[in-house]
């Protein structure tokens, strides 16, 4: 009888243990409402590696392929700092203008990984970066944290 605390393992390990009780699989699986194959399955990764082995695993490998180059990545993040009112599709285009080419979905893409996703999210990042080097904040960046204020004050949250 195998025993488990984990919530994601314990409806595998409760099928091999009622196939077991039963002495009948085909039976056990249609009670559990699991095919036969996918009891074999279970059984075979319990006899090469034991209950872990029953852990659900993220096979995905990362596409790396698809990554931006570093160094557009450092653009598009020190430009999503200094102008962080700015969406994607203007950020393309204003790298494009310096010679940096990124499609907007590139720069969201960055962003996420990032955690500058949305105007809040880049506005808390120029304020750390304000407060870690001493800054002194572009008309546009005051502006942008004028209007977060604003915004802040209308939904309650100061």
């Amino acid at each position: 009888m195998l025993h488990t605390n984990d919530k994601i393992v314990k409806h595998k390990v409760g099928l091999l243990n009622l196939a077991d009780e039963l002495g009948n699989i085909s039976k056990a699986c249609k009670m559990m409402g699991v095919s036969r194959d996918t009891f074999y399955r279970y059984k075979e990764a319990l006899d090469e590696g034991g209950v872990e082995a029953l852990l659900d695993r993220n096979r995905r490998v990362p596409n790396r392929k698809n990554r931006v180059d570093p160094m557009v990545e450092e653009a598009v993040i020190a430009y999503a700092i200094a102008q962080p009112a700015h969406g994607q599709v203007r950020v393309s285009n204003e790298l494009r203008k310096q010679g940096i080419f990124v499609s907007p979905t590139g720069v969201r893409g960055v962003w996420l990984r990032h955690g500058l996703a949305n105007f809040k999210l880049r506005l808390k990042a120029l304020e750390a970066k304000v407060a870690e080097e001493g800054l002194i904040l572009t008309e546009s960046q005051v502006q942008a944290l004028e209007k977060k204020k604003q915004d802040d004050v209308a939904c309650g949250e100061i």
